[in-house]
């Protein structure tokens, strides 16, 4: 899960050169359509075959993450890296939110029985998870980047449903390079009909050159982060992705001269806490549910 956080701050570099010259949906596509060639590639070097029983679960899967993957790339283009990063990383809050809404919605105060247990701890780190995005995204606001937050914000709600498609998929036995590869189709294919609606920027190579090494980060991360989801203990694999923001913060700092304010960082530093957080009080609410422990 590191080397996939550190994979995915690395493309999320090339991508915000490549932004310069291209727009999301060609990012997505080339994304996809690169990302499928090396994934075909490494499948037929291993001898795996791409033919799956699973045709349903990999769309699903695809269509959240591509969701997700283009309002990502529309942040990582606006925003400060490190800001696109952390809203990414809202995953783990998202979760939590929509099991609090959830056990809120199934109670009947009127018959007499408890709240759920743990509910209002976990209703305590969505709060602050929230609060933090309201630290983080004051300076985007003042800049005139509410648009872009709100649109980062959406990836971190999409990746939560894609993560645990791909948690599914991997208790399932699907193999990492097949999974990674129907993504990368279901990006082509999304790429390309967004491309059909916004149309094709003018072929620059100085924006293009970032493609290649863009697709070829992006698709290695995402084969690290399948097999860790889907051989790894989830509590401790869901924590290790917050990495991705130090190394994100790190490249923001180191090539983009990043100015975040104190506000900012303090915003930062809230969600990655409320985020780890929620995660522990989940696995402690369910610690023989399937996936947090293998």
């Amino acid at each position: 899960m590191i080397a996939a956080s550190l994979l995915f701050a690395t493309m999320a570099v090339c991508v915000k050169y490549a932004a310069a010259g291209f727009n999301a949906a060609e990012l997505v596509f080339w994304r996809g359509l690169l990302g499928m060639v090396f994934m075909g590639l490494w499948a037929r070097s291993q001898g795996t075959s791409l033919r799956t029983h699973y045709a349903g679960m990999h769309a699903w899967r695809s269509a959240v993450g591509v969701l997700s993957l283009g309002a990502w790339f529309h942040a990582i283009a606006v925003l400060p890296l490190a800001t696109a990063m952390t809203l990414n990383y809202m995953s783990s809050v998202w979760v939590a939110a929509f099991l609090v809404g959830g056990a809120l919605v199934a109670w009947n105060p009127r018959s007499g029985a408890p709240l759920p247990g743990r509910q209002g701890a976990l209703a305590m780190t969505v709060l602050a998870g929230f609060a933090g995005v309201v630290l983080m995204l004051r300076p985007s606001i003042e800049a005139h980047q509410a648009f872009a937050g709100v649109v980062g914000l959406l990836s971190g709600l999409l990746a939560a449903f894609a993560y645990l498609q791909v948690m599914a998929l991997g208790k399932l036995g699907e193999p990492e390079v097949r999974t990674v590869f129907y993504f990368a189709l279901g990006s082509a294919v999304a790429g390309a009909a967004g491309m059909a609606v916004t149309g094709a920027s003018p072929w620059e190579w100085r924006h293009a050159a970032w493609l290649v090494p863009m697709a070829l980060l992006a698709s290695l991360g995402q084969w690290c982060m399948t097999r860790a989801y889907s051989q790894g203990a989830t509590l401790l694999v869901a924590n290790l992705q917050y990495s991705g923001i130090v190394f994100g913060a790190f490249y923001g700092l180191l090539l983009f001269d990043d100015d975040l304010p104190l506000a900012g960082w303090a915003g930062m530093a809230l969600i990655v806490a409320s985020g780890i957080a929620a995660t522990v009080l989940r696995a402690r609410a369910a610690p023989d549910a399937p996936g947090e422990e293998h």
